[in-house]
């Protein structure tokens, strides 16, 4: 379910099928009856498995300290499906969703499509539409047969491969990693991560086979410790970011090495104190986001992020007191993600994710899988964190992007009100 989103649906008598199909006929043949607004813009491409909303943040964040106007289309929502559509960063307001809809609807894609295929194309719409500069799309599941995967990039971003969505990517690095390659495309230069060897070997199979550049994290370009980004003769210094851990400074180096390649193929000069700004900017909504003194928020929903938030609370926190309040769907690996924050923390509150009731895994069974000895459920995220706070040390809510979707608004009122 996307919040709000059926509210649009109703209104404007457009249906669509709470279901996951992945392929592109139905988006392709949906494209067409709309006019091809994916073609509309220059567009950046993004899939993999963690780091995608980081990095699109800080490329975002670049693109608009140089005066170029932005769209981005990401998932999930945070509140509500306005915010997964945003023009220079502001959600899109209600009256510019009824506008896209009236144009959904005339063109007569009703019953055609998934909600998320659906969702895809109120984004391109937006495209055309608002007219943005440069429209960041990150790919939904997958990325090769994904309804995003219509567009024909100038820039696609890789930043991390991990096993994830076995259940219709494969179970093994190489599968999912045949699906992330998918969207690279002939005349767009790649920008990709550090991946294992497995899933490398098939990116850049599908680089040659499509006749893609490609830009490596640690081979043509790195951010040194102490976030220095150096590409061959190029060295900006002094980056400070407001995005913490040390995975995001690869993140980080993905975005302005994507944004050099946009400023030359848009004829932009890139101004070095432009980028620093917009670096120290960039926030994203759950990852690792400080709401309060003591309270944090991230999305660590597989083994691979999960492993990067055990890493930002040793480097940041290694001598304090962590107590996590968790709540997962159950097609996720549970014992994976557990493992890795129990080598950090020996405290959890687990609960339920109520906005997605039929992916849902009882609070109970979390605690079956925990192997930790300070353990028990609530079933109010609010009422435990609340009460963790008091404690010396810090609480994180994690497990699931829907989970703090579910809480943080709330969160914020009342860590506001106090």
């Amino acid at each position: 379910m996307i919040p709000a989103f059926d509210s649009y649906k109703e209104r404007f008598n457009v249906e669509s099928s709470d279901e996951i199909k992945p392929g592109l006929e139905a988006i392709e043949q949906a494209m067409e009856m709309l006019g091809h607004p994916e073609l509309s813009v220059p567009v950046v491409h993004v899939a993999g498995t963690n780091g995608k909303g980081s990095t699109i943040a800080m490329l975002e964040a670049i693109c608009r300290a140089h005066d170029l106007k932005t769209m981005t289309f990401t998932s999930p929502c945070i509140e509500d499906v306005h915010d997964q559509i945003k023009i220079n960063n502001g959600p899109l307001a209600p009256f510019q969703m009824d506008a896209i809809f009236k144009e959904l609807k005339a063109a007569g894609v009703s019953g055609l499509l998934t909600d998320f295929e659906l969702l895809t194309a109120a984004a391109f719409m937006a495209c055309k539409m608002y007219k943005p500069d440069i429209a960041i799309i990150e790919a939904g599941m997958g990325g090769r047969f994904d309804s995003t995967n219509v567009v024909r990039p100038i820039v696609s971003i890789i930043p991390s491969i991990a096993l994830e969505h076995t259940n219709f990517l494969g179970d093994t690095l190489a599968k999912i990693a045949y699906h992330k390659a998918g969207i690279l495309k002939p005349n767009a230069v790649a920008v990709i991560g550090e991946l294992p060897q497995e899933a490398f070997d098939v990116v850049q199979e599908e680089a040659i086979k499509q006749e893609v550049i490609l830009r490596v994290d640690g081979e043509d370009f790195e951010a040194l410790i102490g976030d220095t980004y150096v590409q061959g003769l190029l060295e900006i210094n002094d980056l400070t970011r407001n995005l913490k851990g040390a995975h995001q400074r690869h993140n980080m180096a993905l975005a302005i090495t994507a944004f050099i390649e946009i400023a030359q193929k848009l004829s932009r000069t890139i101004h070095e104190d432009l980028v620093r700004q917009a670096i120290a900017k960039a926030t994203v909504a759950g990852r690792f986001e400080q709401l309060s003194k003591n309270v944090f928020l991230d999305g660590a929903h597989n083994p691979a992020s999960a492993a990067s938030l055990r890493k930002t609370i040793t480097d940041l926190y290694p001598n304090t007191p962590i107590h996590i309040v968790m709540g997962i769907l159950r097609d996720k690996d549970v014992d994976g993600v557990l493992r890795e924050l129990e080598q950090v923390c020996d405290d959890f509150t687990f609960v339920e994710v109520e906005r997605e009731q039929h992916r849902l895994m009882p609070a109970e069974q979390l605690l079956a899988h925990s192997q930790a000895t300070n353990k028990h459920v609530s079933s109010n995220a609010l009422e435990a964190v609340l009460e963790k706070r008091k404690e010396p040390g810090i609480v994180i809510m994690t497990g699931s992007l829907y989970l703090l979707a579910q809480w943080r608004h709330t969160l914020q009122e009342v860590f506001r009100a106090q």
